[in-house]
């Protein structure tokens, strides 16, 4: 394999209901700084049906260039649709890094395309840097940080003799570079013939999901549990905080594990990474593997009865004290706010 003949950056934008979701700006805001290291562009791939709109958003959100297929079997993700268009794509292009988001599509999509690529994949990066090989002078690698060993650990993984380098990116780590609608727009519409044998599955209907919670890594404000919150009856508390705020509850691996909190509500390496305008850790000690989900919030407040918790060293505001007291205290001033609020 020739390295030298691999150029740029691709960033796979994901679509659902002819939307471009989230991970895909924070992945082109990444890009963006990588490709300033290696002196390159970057493009990114949108496959779907209908979308030049979405398309040219993503020139707006820093992309380079957007390659857009657009075709009826793209329109929903099919496994084997996309597979082949994608790997039909970047085997075409020969870009020298991939980059997809961790979600259910990534995860299923990526391994498919880099198997067909015979590339290497680093799976649910939490960290990604360019790096200098240590065997080939002058040769950059992608350096892709992903948690290991059920968080305990940070392993580094570098691909060095395969192009291109893929890896997907667990949504919320990256942060998604400036929108400005003075970015040139730059869209290449591919033509793209799908066989029928590829087409395998039929769709028939799409029923929505209708969430009773709001999503975490959405929410604007997190009321997070941890251990301290001593079992499952004390989060009705937590659960009147957050609603009082607009907001919606968290926790950290320990209270997850003990099963008072379901999976999906988890910050930390293992769990969620989240960027909430305002979040607030109860009883959370703050061990490594949670502040690195959760320590880019625009502010935290950490309450902790033990005053040398890790907690306290990256929130802006500390309260020692007892959960049981200062909680229900913050919630008994916020009812009298809102009230005072609702008379004038």
């Amino acid at each position: 394999m020739n390295i030298s003949e691999y150029k740029g950056i691709f960033v796979f934008a994901e679509q659902r209901d002819r939307k471009v979701q989230k991970v895909a700006y924070e992945l082109i805001g990444k890009a963006k700084e990588l490709a300033k290291d290696l002196n390159t562009s970057v493009t990114a791939v949108l496959l779907g049906r209908g979308m030049k709109d979405e398309a040219e958003k993503l020139c707006y959100a820093g992309a380079d260039k957007v390659i857009y297929a657009d075709h009826e079997l793209l329109d929903e993700y099919m496994t084997e649709p996309y597979t082949y268009t994608l790997h039909k794509i970047i085997a075409e292009r020969k870009p020298e890094i991939v980059l997809y988001g961790a979600t259910a599509i990534g995860r299923d999509l990526a391994p498919r395309v880099s198997a067909r690529l015979k590339t290497g994949l680093t799976a649910d990066c939490t960290g990604l840097a360019i790096t200098e090989d240590e065997t080939n002078e002058g040769q950059l690698n992608l350096a892709m940080t992903r948690p290991a060993f059920g968080g305990n650990l940070m392993a580094t993984i570098i691909i060095g003799k395969h192009r291109p380098q893929m890896a997907t990116v667990r949504p919320g780590v990256m942060q998604r570079a400036k929108y400005s609608d003075r970015n040139p727009v730059n869209v290449e519409e591919y033509k793209t013939e799908i066989p029928a044998d590829r087409k395998n599955v039929e769709i028939l209907d799409v029923t929505k999901i209708i969430q009773q919670r709001m999503n975490i890594e959405e929410a604007k404000v997190l009321v997070s549990g941890g251990r301290g919150m001593h079992g499952p009856e004390n989060y009705a508390m937590l659960e009147e905080l957050a609603d009082l705020l607009g907001g919606t509850i968290s926790a950290s691996r320990a209270a997850v594990d003990a099963g008072w909190v379901p999976k999906d509500r988890q910050v930390g390496q293992t769990g969620k990474t989240v960027r909430p305008n305002l979040y607030i850790a109860c009883g959370i000690s703050g061990a490594i593997q949670h502040l690195a989900g959760m320590e880019e919030s625009d502010f935290i407040i950490a309450i902790n009865k033990d005053e040398t918790a890790p907690i306290f060293e990256v929130a802006d505001v500390g309260i020692v004290g007892d959960i049981f007291k200062v909680v229900p205290l913050l919630i008994e001033e916020l009812k009298k706010e809102k009230a005072l609020s609702k008379v004038q």
